[in-house]
């Protein structure tokens, strides 16, 4: 860090001060600091020299350009006089201090580094430091030429420098006018914007309350819908079921035919209506749960019984794997297993040859338990795994046109999840089979007390 002599004032007096203000403000406009820079430069310079001159005679200020950091610095060496100090009254030592304590303050502020040395003979030495601009790069001949330039120039009288410096005053006053203006026109445009984004949220939430009301009426007209509807289905599928068996007499090949086709469109459309009505009973917040306690094993033995006539055993195995799980936790089973039927259900449907296996398995750190379902079906690719869990929409393949359906299983299966305090999870690759797990609380969330279970999972 090496440093390159540029000038040094005396200070012994308040004409003193003035001249090292001027000196300060040539010497940093010379140096190429901007008219606002000159004029923070000149005031620390002052402020702090006012202080080191009021210490006694004998004071310096001494102007210097260091290198420090790979930068160039404009630094001010101000040491006050020792000479006179025992002939000052404690009041005006008092004074002295304080005037010097807020020379370093403004001089903190307006700088760029300021450091205080005490000294050992009582004569503190302060020194603040100011950055030259990024552009600006001063050798040792410009050096020396602003050392010519500093000593060929005239000290101005004080009235004179009390006019430069009311000028700074006014320049300055001036532009913060003019900021204050900028600050207002921003205000007023701020303000502006905000009763813009007001008037913008009243209209979401207008828009958000209409949406609202929206789905209110799509929930009560679907469940409205839905049982109109059942009654006049169930009535479809028993007088079908009646002419299939031979109630009123003898059917020709083709009028079983017609019949079943009846029958096989009116058991899909109760399918569709069924998953409506839960839908929209989901939706309007009207579904409850029923928690008891499950035990895995009698859970998938009621699963096996009760899918078994949907398994083509000639080309496809439905296996239950044993769990392992003894200990029964507590959860709604009949939505536990509306949720598993469609899984499995599903996977029958797109698995031509091979197997679909049905496991539990539980997790102590989580205290959770995950029902897996996995095929050696179709699969699904990764850009689809998220469309099968919106309404209405199916996949497009073959087998999928050959395999109606409603397209509300797997959405409602995610809803019933999440109102069983679950998820839905689902892994799959094309043409190598899917996995699709539910997994779920040991304890449903929401029940703060349950019955005590006996061994063999039956509330005591």
């Amino acid at each position: 860090m090496t440093a390159q002599r540029i000038l040094s004032v005396a200070l012994d007096n308040d004409q003193d001060v003035v001249l090292v203000r001027q000196r300060a403000r040539q010497i940093s406009a010379l140096l190429g600091f901007s008219q606002q820079d000159q004029v923070r430069i000149g005031t620390a310079v002052s402020e702090v020299a006012r202080g080191a001159s009021l210490q006694g005679h004998g004071g310096r200020a001494l102007f210097q350009l260091r290198e420090k950091d790979g930068r160039q610095h404009l630094e001010v060496l101000l040491s006050g006089g020792s000479a006179g100090r025992g002939r000052v009254s404690d009041t005006d030592a008092h004074q002295t201090e304080s005037l010097r304590e807020l020379a370093i303050i403004t001089a903190h502020r307006l700088m760029d580094a300021c450091e205080v040395d005490p000294g050992e003979t009582g004569a503190s030495t302060v020194t603040v430091r100011k950055m030259l601009p990024r552009h600006e790069h001063v050798t040792s001949a410009r050096l020396a030429e602003i050392g010519a330039r500093m000593a060929d120039t005239p000290v101005s009288n004080p009235v004179h420098e009390l006019q430069l410096q009311n000028q700074e005053l006014l320049s300055t006053l001036a532009e913060l006018r003019e900021r204050q203006d900028d600050l207002m026109s921003l205000t007023r445009e701020l303000e502006d914007t905000n009763r813009g984004i007001v008037a913008l949220y009243a209209e979401i939430e207008d828009k958000a309350e209409r949406l609202r009301r929206a789905d209110e009426m799509k929930s009560r007209f679907l469940s409205n819908t839905s049982h109109e509807l059942r009654t006049p289905l169930s009535s479809i599928r028993a007088l079908a079921q009646l002419l299939l068996d031979r109630m009123d007499g003898d059917l020709t090949e083709e009028q079983e035919r017609q019949v079943k086709f009846i029958s096989t469109a009116a058991a899909d459309l109760s399918e569709l209506v069924n998953d409506l009505l839960d839908l929209a009973k989901i939706e309007a917040g009207r579904v409850e749960t029923h928690a008891e306690p499950v035990v895995v094993e009698n859970l998938f033995r009621a699963l096996k019984g009760m899918l078994r006539p949907l398994v083509d055993e000639a080309r496809v195995e439905l296996i239950f794997e044993p769990s392992g799980i003894d200990e029964p936790f507590y959860s709604d089973e009949g939505k536990i297993s509306q949720i598993l039927r469609n899984f499995i259900s599903n996977a029958l449907k797109f698995t031509e040859q091979g197997s679909v296996l049905v496991f539990a398995a539980h997790d102590p750190e989580a205290d959770t338990i995950a029902f897996a379902v996995a095929d050696t079906g179709i699969g699904i690719s990764h850009d689809n795994l998220q469309l099968i869990f919106e309404e209405f929409s199916q996949i497009e393949h073959p087998l999928q046109r050959r395999s109606k359906g409603t397209g509300l299983g797997l959405p409602l299966c995610r809803k019933l999840a999440d109102l069983l305090g679950g998820r839905v999870d689902v892994s799959s690759t094309p043409g190598v089979g899917s996995t699709f797990t539910l997994t779920l609380p040991r304890t449903l969330p929401n029940i703060s007390q349950q019955p005590p279970m006996d061994p063999d999972g039956t509330a005591s």
